[in-house]
């Protein structure tokens, strides 16, 4: 079901008469990162509007007084910015992204699913329960570096455990770089421990497995009770999938927020920089191996080999970063070479269509 945004939009009014209030498209996210690519004759032209949901019929997209759908396209995802084209929306100008999370697809073809875009801060959500897991957190922090998106861990449901305090240790010593958050999901507590990242104007994404709480913290800031939510299952503390496609919903004089379907698989594709981030000790004792080309394994010279021997890093910490490489390089080489052969088949083809124009 489609939601309706129609309070969102329309007239800019101060709230005391005296005081401007933030514009219709700044409510949904406008920044200058994006006011910047556009002349002010764009604006009348080709109005800009914000892609909130994606469903297989088209894109719903709202803006200052527009609410509609256009044509479903594979290039957008939801969060992306247009200037729409009344007179034919299939043309409608896809405005350079602030920030893009993607991951490689499930199944055999290594196609890129996009998964959000134009995010200011991803809140990584998990649960202290069966499913708290390092190495899927390390993956959506990745994720998140790679695209210049602020990440938050969010630790949920710490009430029902005698003693938080592991889960909280475990998640801090991930990275120095992201800030840990235990909360109850209800109540007030998302309100008041997220406001730092929930600026209005700012766009937030809660990522994260099935059943950990993701649609209960969208409901928690928006302050109703409109995404339908399940309890988990007691045997294996999994979830079901109560989310089932990625939307905006805009908090009322707050941000806007991203609701995702729980991803258990997340491939890793073009995030060499952001599992760098990520690991910055190791990538930094890398550079100091004897062999630009070291594989850590049994190569002299590897100051990474060194560093376990020494007692200085993690075995389990290293074993899941060799992984993560080795899993994103071997994605993105696939990538790049379905890519190099869909080009060059792009080529022939136009070349054959060339031979037959000139012998017609």
């Amino acid at each position: 079901m489609t939601r309706d945004y129609s309070e969102f939009l329309g007239a800019d009014r101060a709230a005391d008469g005296s005081k401007p209030q933030p514009t219709a498209l700044q409510r949904l996210g406008w920044q200058p990162w994006f006011a910047q690519q556009i002349s002010a004759d764009d604006i009348t032209a080709r109005p800009p509007v914000r892609v909130v949901e994606v469903h297989r019929s088209g894109l719903h997209v709202i803006g200052n007084d527009i609410d509609t759908t256009l044509p479903p396209r594979a290039d957008v995802t939801v969060g992306d910015w247009l200037l729409l084209d009344r007179t034919n929306m299939d043309a409608s100008l896809l405005l350079e992204r602030k920030s893009l999370l993607k991951r490689r697809a499930p199944g055999p073809d290594r196609q890129v699913q996009l998964i959000a875009a134009n995010i200011d801060t991803a809140f990584i959500v998990t649960s202290c329960n069966q499913d708290f897991n390092v190495a899927r957190l390390e993956r959506y922090l990745a994720l998140a570096l790679e695209a210049d998106i602020t990440p938050v861990i969010i630790l949920t449901k710490s009430d029902l455990v005698e003693d938080a305090a592991h889960y909280v240790q475990s998640a801090a010593a991930i990275s120095d770089l992201v800030p840990v958050v235990t909360l109850d999901a209800r109540g007030d507590d998302p309100r008041e421990k997220l406001a730092e990242w929930c600026r209005p104007g700012h766009t937030v994404a809660f990522l994260g497995s099935s059943g950990v709480g993701k649609s209960t913290l969208t409901n928690a800031l928006a302050g109703t009770q409109e995404i339908e939510t399940q309890a988990i299952r007691e045997a294996d503390a999994r979830g079901r999938h109560t989310t089932t496609r990625r939307q905006l919903h805009i908090v009322p004089g707050g941000c806007i927020v991203l609701d995702t379907p729980g991803m258990r698989e997340v491939q890793m594709t073009d995030v060499a920089s952001g599992i760098d981030d990520l690991f910055a000790d190791l990538h930094a004792l890398s550079t100091e191996c004897k062999f630009n080309d070291c594989r850590h394994e049994t190569e002299p010279g590897c100051a990474i080999r060194a560093a376990l021997a020494a007692g200085e890093i993690d075995e389990a910490r290293l074993a899941r970063w060799r992984k993560l490489k080795a899993e994103e390089a071997f994605n993105s080489a696939s990538l790049a070479e379905r890519r190099y052969i869909e080009k060059s088949f792009g080529k022939l083809v136009r070349n054959v269509q060339k031979i037959h124009k000139k012998r017609d």
